[in-house]
């Protein structure tokens, strides 16, 4: 029998006990399974969510500490020591993917939180959007994490997991860099980030990653806000021609008044002649309205013009749509719920305010976004009891709003009616198939009594809010 040092056997159980994985190159070339469903030829007609990917503990194997869930990630995450405003559902999830917290449950049981360093639970993930008809994610890159070893690595593995989930899941992905964070001079990171992936992990040739126009497509967040942001227009059209000379289709993620160079927007005319060079333009609108109404005169005001804009150039427009959003935990001085949800009307009044102006594809913001309280996956009405408040779905199933944004997607592509009101969902309970609108939506409804998925077919962000890597 082989002797085993009791210090190593020890560390490893220890490892394994608390679901951290292996620690793997993840720089590899995809050799697995692919399934085929979605289109990932283009983008046109598809319901995309961002994908973050940020949330880490302790235990995970990355070595980050409590990050993106705590406001100091290397102290206990617990009451007080919190930047989530939304608690995730870990009903689905395996003990290996249950991080314990010093949050407690009203019945005093330890809140446990999900860490995407997980395989099992990003691929999960994957099988959400392919249960409720969501046809994928840019997963985001933020290039002020690509400088250190340790905040690369986990980039890199969740970027991996994503790549795997999406082919066995039949849904599609694909790369979005976000600039938040850089100095001025700092953007060629960028391109040898995207150099290394294109030379290990072969990125943009696996059968699951998204195409536009007959390339791969790659997205490029945060061109000409007025936030004092420190790189140059020059820099940035210099990473549209390193992408467009490197074969690819090039999406810009831009202000909200990126038209009219107002608002949020910067002032200069190379702004325009920048934006010119893309495949796609996506304004992001996050911060920007906060009811269904203003939602509405939005879409209204800004979209047909924008889409005209665009089209008179052979450039496609994305428009970005949120579920609500509340960061009080990491902000205490904003209000907490800043944007309601009311229900799904919110969103629903985005998705309906694109489809009249002519949108062929939209982007949700965002799939797991905690922090902001704008995440779309399952979401508990039980959060951890305590000083700090969390969102809820206000009695609504925890996969409410990823059926509703499968919903979104089917009226988009012309597959159910053009309505302003929430659809009405049908749900089980207990054996009887009824309407949300004939039950008590504010009632708490049991985990058994779930309905079951659909069929498959501020200053946020502009203000730098996710510019921790």
């Amino acid at each position: 029998m082989k002797f085993v040092p009791f210090f190593i056997l020890t560390v490893f159980l220890t490892a394994a006990s608390l679901g951290a994985e292996a620690r793997v190159d993840p720089l590899t070339p995809y050799a697995g399974t692919s399934v085929k469903s979605v289109n990932t030829t283009t983008l046109k007609g598809k319901v995309m969510a961002g994908y973050q990917g940020w949330f880490n503990t302790p235990d995970d194997g990355a070595g980050l500490g409590w990050t993106h869930w705590a406001r100091s990630g290397s102290k206990p995450f617990a009451p007080g020591n919190v930047t989530v405003d939304m608690w995730p559902d870990m009903s689905d999830a395996t003990p290996a993917e249950c991080f314990p917290t010093g949050f407690k449950h009203a019945n005093g049981e330890a809140a446990v939180v999900f860490s995407s360093h997980n395989r099992s639970t990003v691929t999960r993930h994957f099988k959400w959007m392919r249960d409720y008809g969501i046809d994928g994610v840019f997963v985001q890159r933020f290039a002020n994490g690509l400088k250190g070893e340790s905040l690369r690595h986990h980039k890199d593995v969740v970027l991996s997991n994503c790549r795997e989930g999406a082919n066995l899941n039949g849904r599609t992905y694909a790369v979005m860099y976000d600039l938040s964070g850089l100095n001025a001079g700092e953007t060629s990171v960028i391109s040898a980030d995207w150099k290394m992936l294109r030379n290990k992990m072969k990125m943009g040739r696996d059968p699951a990653y998204l195409h536009h126009e007959g390339k791969p497509l790659v997205a490029i967040w945060g061109i000409g806000l007025n936030d004092g942001r420190e790189y140059t227009l020059q820099e940035c059209r210099a990473l549209v021609d390193f992408f467009k000379a490197d074969g690819c289709s090039v999406m810009l993620g831009v202000p909200t008044g990126w038209r009219n160079q107002d608002r949020d927007a910067i002032t200069d005319p190379a702004f325009h002649d920048l934006l010119k060079l893309a495949d796609v333009i996506s304004p992001w609108t996050p911060g920007r309205y906060s009811t269904p109404a203003d939602a509405s005169a939005h879409a209204d005001k800004y979209y047909a013009a924008d889409i005209k804009w665009c089209s008179d150039r052979s450039i496609d427009f994305l428009p970005v749509v949120f579920p609500g959003f509340s960061w009080h935990n990491k902000n205490p001085q904003d209000a907490f719920d800043r944007t309601p949800r009311l229900k799904g009307q919110f969103l629903w009044s985005q998705f309906s305010g694109a489809k009249r102006a002519g949108a062929t594809m939209i982007y949700v913001a965002m799939f797991d976004e905690v922090d902001e309280g704008t995440a779309i996956f399952k979401c508990t009405n039980t959060p951890p009891v305590g000083p700090n408040p969390f969102v809820t779905y206000e009695g609504l199933p925890s996969d409410h709003y990823l059926w509703l944004t499968g919903e979104g997607g089917r009226l988009l592509r012309g597959e159910r009616v053009t309505q302003k009101s929430v659809p009405n969902r049908l749900v089980s309970i207990k054996n009887d198939t009824k309407s949300l609108s004939e039950i008590d939506r504010n009632a708490q409804i049991d985990r058994s009594d779930r309905s079951t998925p659909g069929p498959p077919k501020a200053q946020p962000r502009s203000n730098g809010s996710p510019t921790a890597p």
